[in-house]
């Protein structure tokens, strides 16, 4: 204790008396300087940091003095200072590298080149010295002279080490993409324990890669290579690997049928590509690899769940069809039957038990059978509480669609209290929020969905935001509710299914408030139900109505880009705009080649980019707008 205490009381002394004074002036003095030189006082931020460069010759003093006599190109007294540095410091190369620089300065390159090319020749075999002479040059943007050195370097250290990550790195920064790629395969070929670390590289290369020149360069050289050497599964594993980095999953179903047949995997590989392509909305390549495995697997279990998971892709494909077809769906709801039938009630099963309900309930109008489906269910999973979550929630939407509002926000709130601060919990309180706003609660709903804005998942918090948006956007001055209460109740009846019901709704909510806040809601929302009807000039047109006359409230970048993807319509349906992080928003598989015009849509993304360059939707609307053009794009 007496010991701290005497410390304490050191310390007081050294910041209070003659030495802490000192100290303390001379951070004033750097601080000071700073401010000189960030305010471009070059001439007094020279003076200051010369003084106290003589007084501590540190980097930061050496930096900011030599820094400020190149910007008053005061490159006489700069040299002498480089110099004075130099020898204080003769196994510092970065010294080198900056007399060169203020001879470059000086218009002396020709003395810099042999200065920095004997500093290279001077390299001793030693990792960090030729490191340190490369970062000196790149601090002073000589790029080719770091190459140079990295290459020097490799002739020295080799083959212990090759300076691969650091060749591939700067041939990146100069736009050498052949190069760069060449570096990263011939590491994995001399360090094929490094695949790992290889990819997350590349991966994060091609991350910024906006006119795809780099992924083309990877694709270019790892097809020679494995033309090359067709044996070589590293090399084949590579290929899989980049064509899901380009989302191009058909050929890496090919690939990973190749794997899969070369190393006996029995179908695992092909599974987990299947389940990535569901993800990703890419259907037609899920199914004809979940075949793949059912055909050629031994694996029951992988067999049984491959066929759940067939069920559940041709579920996403025939409900996001717009218009949707009546007869797939009936063959879809035989397919479940079947399936049921066969497999019996068992955990892996009951996913789809709770899909053949929705289709019952939502698509095939027999709410009686799903409702047994969904307690039969409910009753299963006794053991297994978050899969029994899940069937309550369903069974609570299709309360909601019968109409009974009371069974379904009481089983939203069961939910919602048993997994209160998980995501399952989260998601009953915004669809039980969500109840609200139909039945015109307005300030419950606005309630829930405030603490919705904070939920880990981001789906539900940016649902949260919309729907509270909707709301406090479109409630009167004098607190009316009245048109938003006329809207709810026909987003409540396009729930039910019931469009036309819905749309006579919004067409009286327009006629009786005339240029209200909320049209542009209500013009939405009836092309929403116009494009599910597969009414698609209808619905373009009233897109055009939104952004012609709404186009600067919330809503203009929305329905310029929906208009986009009507004139648009990847020729591969859902799986073309896979990537679209707006995706689940407006998905599109439109069997109507009349509506079909590629340069209307890009007439539209243009507008979207010029119009809104700060929309959520610009990163998709360009990417749409290189592809229709011809560009090659990831």
């Amino acid at each position: 204790m007496k010991k701290k205490l005497l410390s304490a009381l050191l310390l007081i002394l050294a910041l209070t008396g003659p030495v802490g004074h000192v100290v303390a002036q001379a951070v004033t003095d750097e601080q000071l300087g700073l401010q000189y030189f960030n305010n471009r006082e070059y001439d007094k931020a020279a003076a200051l940091f010369e003084r106290l460069f003589d007084e501590k010759p540190g980097v930061y003093n050496y930096t900011y003095l030599l820094q400020s006599l190149l910007e008053l190109n005061d490159l006489d007294k700069a040299e002498k200072i480089v110099k004075k540095q130099a020898k204080r410091n003769p196994g510092d190369p970065r010294y080198i590298i900056d007399q060169g620089y203020v001879l470059i300065r000086g218009n002396q390159s020709n003395k810099a080149t042999k200065l920095f090319d004997q500093a290279i020749r001077d390299l001793p075999a030693d990792q960090r010295k030729i490191s340190e002479l490369a970062n000196a040059f790149q601090v002073r943007r000589e790029n080719d002279y770091a190459v140079k050195t990295y290459l020097k370097g490799r002739q020295l250290l080799s083959p212990n080490y090759t300076f691969g990550f650091e060749l591939a790195l700067l041939y990146e920064n100069q736009g050498n993409y052949d190069k760069m790629v060449n570096e990263y395969l011939d590491l994995l070929e001399t360090n094929p324990e490094m695949q790992n670390q290889i990819q997350d590289r590349l991966q994060n290369s091609l991350n910024n890669d906006p006119e795809g020149q780099k992924s083309e360069m990877v694709r270019v050289a790892l097809l020679k290579k494995v033309q090359k050497s067709p044996n070589d599964v590293m090399l084949s594993e590579m290929m899989l690997w980049l064509m899901v980095q380009l989302k191009d999953f058909e050929a890496a179903f090919i690939q990973a049928k190749a794997l899969d047949r070369r190393l006996d995997e029995n179908g695992s590989r092909v599974f987990a590509l299947a389940s990535l392509c569901i993800s990703n909305n890419n259907f037609i390549t899920a199914i004809e690899a979940y075949n793949y495995v059912i055909e050629k697997s031994n694996d029951i279990p992988l067999v049984i769940q491959s066929k759940v998971e067939i069920l559940k892709a041709e579920y996403e494909q025939v409900t996001r069809v717009y218009p949707v077809n009546q007869a797939d769906l009936v063959k879809l709801e035989e397919k479940y039957n079947k399936t049921l039938a066969e497999a019996g009630r068992n955990p892996l099963i009951f996913p789809l038990m709770r899909n053949l309900a929705h289709l019952q309930a939502f698509y095939l109008n027999n709410t009686g059978s799903a409702i047994t489906l969904l307690e039969e269910l409910t009753g299963l999973t006794s053991a297994d509480r978050a899969l029994q979550a899940e069937s309550k929630l369903e069974l609570a939407d299709i309360y909601l669609f019968t109409g009974d509002p009371w069974e379904a926000t009481l089983l939203y709130s069961q939910v919602d209290k048993t997994f209160k601060n998980e995501p399952i919990g989260h998601e009953a309180r915004f669809r039980n929020a969500r109840l609200s706003f139909y039945i015109g609660e307005f300030d419950w709903a606005l309630a829930q969905l405030d603490v919705l804005k904070a939920a880990t998942s981001k789906l539900i918090a940016n649902d949260a935001m919309a729907l509270s948006l909707l709301i406090s956007d479109n409630i009167d001055m004098d607190s009316s509710t009245v048109q938003l209460g006329t809207y709810a109740r026909a987003d409540l009846l396009l729930y039910r299914n019931k469009p036309e019901e819905a749309l006579a709704v919004l067409d009286s909510l327009m006629t009786a408030y005339p240029g209200h806040l909320i049209t542009d809601d209500a013009l939405m929302k009836k092309a929403e139900i116009r494009v599910k009807q597969g009414n698609f000039s209808e619905a373009a047109t009233l897109f055009k109505k939104v952004v012609e006359e709404h186009g600067d409230d919330i809503l203009g970048d929305d329905a310029l880009f929906r208009l986009a993807l009507l004139y648009d319509q990847p020729e591969t349906g859902i799986s073309d705009i896979s990537s679209f992080s707006s995706a689940d928003l407006f998905f599109l598989n439109i069997s109507d080649p009349a509506s079909k015009d590629k340069e209307k849509a890009m007439a539209a993304y243009q507008e979207l980019l010029i119009k809104y360059p700060g929309s959520l939707f610009t990163v998709d609307a360009r990417k749409r707008f290189r592809a229709l053009r011809g560009d090659q794009v990831n």
